[in-house]
């Protein structure tokens, strides 16, 4: 039994494939990428979550990446543009695709109140991209230089998107297999109703009924599909499902571009003879002519290959054990957040509240109440108001700025009301700690009260 497993890995990672889903894949990463980053400059998003905030709450770890300016951050954006053009393109592969990664992921880590889940997965698909030859057929570097062309790779090249996306999928249905996605069917019992204007199944949304379906459906979507794409027999079927669930999604819940863009780059799963269609389909549409038949196998030197096979090894085991960190951690993970991302949860809470800061002057007892609004953009109160870290972050900046008039250790407390999956406002954290005074680390935050608190 072991030995038929083993062998299976070894066929799905060694065996010579066809370049093709390679080269597709290219294509498909870099145009939507493309589209994603024209859609964030046109909506104003790049003043308003860059340039415009007088604070930007930084991962831990990370706090020396700021952002560069209005025109540092604009030639940041447009460097993004370039480069994934160049990456649909296959010009310049290997400098285009490791700027995006490093770009795209330099962006992503200045402020961790635009976190998503899909500009987590489009910095790993960008880095696992650096690692294949994904410009060695069909592009123009190899229209420039012919003795880049290869039609064979290692099944590695391609089998590491289609097993970073099984990880995806099934660690996000993992996720969904709780009491308040199964047995409550929360937040979409909220969230459904909402949608009762659309037409033709508008009223259809405001059964609680149908909110179970949903619910359900989503995470034995999850947990099945990577798998059932992998499989040839059910693949159809299941890219016909991908495809519906996630223009259901996108229909329904307004989340930007992570619908399109798992659309898109699911289409590895397919084989070489669909991909050579769609690269055929392509060749017409821009009457690019030639046929060459020749094969040539892509060799990677040992070293080159030592490194990469190390790089992926180390990749893997961290997606593998960073969804399973909240164990660690004491508590309700939705209500803490503590190890909730970088985990592929995706769309499981609802949750909402109000912080109130003070600022106590230790030398004369004189309390100020703050307006968050003075330092903070709409957007980045509503999130930091939910999330502890970020309340941490904010306490001291607060510290930081009073200290900076003239007061010396000011004590700062915050006082948060917070709601969860409908559960009702209830406080959230200690208001008698002096968050001045907490260091932020990887450790539990002892100050955030339990789920429970007003319930006993």
């Amino acid at each position: 039994m072991l030995s038929s497993v083993k062998e299976k890995f070894l066929i799905f990672f060694n065996a010579q494939r066809h370049i093709a889903p390679l080269a597709v894949l290219r294509m498909a990463f870099g145009s939507i990428m493309l589209v994603s980053v024209v859609r964030f400059l046109l909506k104003g998003w790049v003043n308003a979550f860059y340039i415009k905030p007088k604070l930007h709450f930084t991962f831990y770890g990370f706090d020396w990446v700021r952002p560069l300016g209005a025109l540092g951050m604009y030639a940041l954006f447009a460097l993004l543009i370039v480069t994934a053009l160049m990456v649909t393109i296959g010009l310049l592969y290997k400098i285009a695709i490791t700027s995006f990664f490093l770009c795209f992921t330099y962006v992503e880590l200045i402020d961790k109140t635009t976190y998503l889940n899909h500009y987590y997965f489009i910095s790993i698909m960008a880095f696992l991209m650096i690692l294949v030859p994904a410009n060695r057929y069909f592009s123009v570097d190899v229209w420039r230089k012919p003795n880049l062309k290869a039609t064979m790779v290692p099944g590695w090249c391609i089998g590491v998107f289609q097993v970073q996306l099984i990880i995806v999928y099934f660690f996000a249905g993992i996720s969904k297999l709780n009491h308040d996605w199964l047995i409550a069917a929360m937040p979409l019992r909220i969230w459904l109703p909402a949608n009762s204007q659309l037409l033709l199944i508008g009223g259809l949304l405001t059964h609680l009924w149908v909110a179970y379906v949903f619910s359900w459906f989503g995470a034995i979507f999850d947990l099945l599909i990577g798998f059932l794409l992998l499989a040839p027999r059910t693949r159809k079927a299941a890219y016909f499902f991908v495809v519906v669930f996630h223009l259901f999604t996108a229909w329904f819940f307004k989340i930007g571009m992570f619908p399109y863009i798992m659309i898109f780059v699911t289409i590895i799963f397919f084989s070489e003879n669909t991909h050579l269609r769609i690269i055929a389909f392509i060749k017409k549409i821009f009457r690019i002519t030639g046929t060459d038949t020749s094969q040539q196998v892509y060799h990677v030197a040992v070293p080159k290959a030592r490194l990469i096979y190390t790089l992926l090894v180390v990749h893997f085991i961290i997606q593998l054990v960073l969804p399973f960190r909240y164990l660690l951690y004491p508590g309700k993970l939705y209500w803490t957040e503590e190890g909730y991302r970088f985990s592929w949860r995706v769309m499981l809470m609802e949750k909402g509240g109000t912080a109130f800061f003070h600022v106590k002057d230790p030398a004369t007892g004189h309390k100020t109440e703050i307006i968050n609004s003075q330092y903070l953009t709409p957007f980045q109160e509503a999130q930091m108001s939910t999330q502890p870290d970020m309340i941490l972050q904010f306490a001291h900046f607060l510290a930081q700025e009073y200290q900076n008039k003239g007061i010396k250790d000011p004590i700062v407390t915050a006082e948060s009301y917070v709601t969860l999956n409908g559960s009702g406002s209830r406080l959230y954290i200690d208001s008698t700690v002096n968050l001045a005074k907490e260091e932020d680390s990887f450790g539990h935050k002892k100050w955030i009260l339990p789920f429970h608190h007003q319930a006993q």
